[in-house]
Formats: C-alpha cells, sequence, structure tokens
C-alpha cells in the first residue's frame, strides 16, 4: 500500500512579469512503512511539494493521494493521517510548550493526551522546557517542539522538513532514535529533507532526488550509489611500472608513482584487487575511495 501516491503534480507560480514552474508534472510513490529522503538543491521543489501536502499551497494541478485519500475530496480527513514539520519555526509566541501540544491534542481529538505529551516531551529533551513560552526558546528547541507537535495525533505518515537544522549533535540522535523507533515499531511511514546527505544514506532505505521541479531519480541507496556513481581504487608503486593488461580495461590515471584506477561501483572489489596485485610488484601504498550519496547528488543535480 501506497502512504503518498504523487501524480502528474504541477505548481505555478504567477508573477507580474513571468510564471515560475516549480513542479513540473512531478510524480512519486513512497510506500506505508518507508523511511524515505526527497533530497534536492535550494530551490529544487521540496518545499513546495511539502507546502501542498501540508494544505498550506493549492496545486495548480495533477492528483495527490495521502494514505489512499485523495487530497482535493478527502482534504480533512489527509489532516488526521499526516504530520508535518515545517523547515520555518512557526509557533505561537505566547503559548508553554505543553499548552501548545495540548492545544493540538485537543483539535485531532488525541484520547489519553496527558500520555502522549508526557511522551513526546521526554523522547524529545522538552521536559524542563514544558512550561517555558515558545517565544524564550532557542532555535534547536523550537525545531524539537514542532516535532511534538506533529506527532502528537500519531500520524501514519511524518513528514519532516529539515527537522536537525539548528540542533546539536546529541540532541539530532536522540531525534532519530525517536523517529526510527516510530518507523520500526509503529510502522509510521517517515519523509524526510535534509541537506545532511549522511543523514539520508544512514536512514534511509529509499531516496529520491527532485531537480527543478522533477523527480531525477529514485531508488534504495546502495542502487544510487552503484548506478550513478564509480570507485577508486589508488594505488602507490615503489617505482613506475608499465599498466598491465588486466587493468586496462578500467580508467587509469598515473601522477610520478601513484595510479589511480576508476572502475563502476557494480564490479566486486575482490575482482579489482586481484588484477591490481597480480599485475604489479612493488606496491607500497594502495586504498579504495568508496563513493557515497553525496556523490550522486553531485552528479545528478549539479552535473
Amino acid at each position: 500500500m501506497l502512504a503518498l501516491d504523487i501524480k502528474d503534480l504541477v505548481k505555478v507560480y504567477k508573477g507580474d512579469k513571468q510564471e515560475k514552474i516549480a513542479l513540473n508534472n512531478l510524480n512519486l510513490q513512497v510506500e506505508k512503512g518507508s523511511f524515505f529522503a526527497l533530497l534536492g538543491p535550494n530551490g529544487a521543489g521540496k518545499s513546495t511539494t511539502i507546502d501542498i501536502l501540508a494544505g498550506l499551497t493549492i496545486k495548480t494541478s495533477g492528483r495527490v493521494k495521502i494514505c489512499g485519500l485523495d487530497l482535493d475530496n478527502k482534504f480533512i480527513d489527509t489532516r488526521y493521517k499526516i504530520g508535518v514539520v515545517p523547515q520555518e519555526l512557526m509557533l505561537d509566541s505566547f503559548f508553554s510548550v505543553k499548552e501548545i501540544l495540548e492545544y493540538y491534542a485537543g483539535y485531532y481529538g488525541v484520547k489519553n493526551s496527558s500520555k502522549k505529551i508526557k511522551e513526546l516531551l521526554e523522547r524529545l529533551n522538552l521536559v524542563e522546557k514544558q512550561n517555558t513560552l515558545t517565544h524564550a526558546l532557542s532555535g534547536g528547541m523550537k525545531r524539537r517542539l514542532l516535532v511534538a507537535k506533529a506527532l502528537v495525533h500519531s500520524p501514519e505518515l511524518v513528514i519532516l522538513d529539515e527537522p536537525t537544522a539548528g540542533v546539536d549533535i546529541e540532541l539530532r540522535q536522540n531525534l532519530w532514535d525517536y523517529i526510527k523507533e516510530l518507523n520500526k515499531e509503529k510502522g509510521t511511514t517517515v519523509i524526510i529533507t535534509t541537506h545532511y546527505l549522511e543523514e539520508a544514506e544512514m536512514l534511509c532505505d529509499q531516496i529520491a532526488m527532485i531537480n527543478k521541479g522533477e523527480i531525477v531519480a529514485k531508488d534504495t541507496t546502495c542502487n544510487l550509489i552503484q548506478k550513478y556513481t564509480s570507485k577508486k581504487f589508488v594505488v602507490k608503486l615503489g617505482s613506475l611500472q608499465q599498466v598491465p593488461n588486466a587493468l586496462r580495461q578500467y580508467t587509469v590515471d598515473a601522477f610520478e608513482n601513484t595510479l589511480t584506477i576508476t572502475v563502476n561501483s557494480d564490479i566486486p572489489n575482490s575482482k579489482v584487487i586481484n588484477d591490481i596485485f597480480t599485475g604489479f610488484t612493488e606496491i607500497v601504498d594502495f586504498k579504495i575511495e568508496t563513493p557515497s550519496l553525496e556523490d550522486v547528488f553531485r552528479k545528478l543535480v549539479y552535473a
């Protein structure tokens, strides 16, 4: 079952002189129970997509279904299925942390809300600030409160837009531990955007790359790295030697006594290593430079 099903989504912003196409027939499907990342540069369309899902922006055309419910025909019902953490720190300034959670728990009709609020305050490290007015909170605390607010009604789908911006390393890890727990134990579908690509690589089982309002790639992290990047084997020799025939199938660059051998990511390391150590004598140093999600991002977005 799909937690999110987007078909031919278009958003056009009309200006005085020209139109700006923010989303250009975007298609995206996210399976229920996934931990999913939507990655892209600034202005790619991530926040516009999230704003449409959150009901903050009206789409120009296209179809959106949230947990099987059509956004146009069942808008109110979709609000109970989804929790959104926006990038902007939007909070009621003169309410305390606890009051905000109580208000939204009441809005959604949460049963036994005091237990849920206690859990959120504890897991998101907000207990000591529960009676503090939100305008007195630091940026990182406001961010965690937005996460708590989005989770207070236990939604099936949670969307977090840059949730760890301004959050220190220890609290960032605590946040992710809690979100991972909701995903694994409760089956909550999680969609994140983040500029910390290592977070996406570590957390997510599926990743989509968006650029200029379109999805340019979608797959598992491992498959994306294999498909769009290369591995580099760096070999330092004791003396300059001729490149053996076994290595001519790869791209070999030489600088003095150091060779950089570039191969496709789907070729087993064992094969390349065997070709290297069979072909050369006097190997002084050897290392493998493994590609990352950042390399995929650079190739798809900036190439």
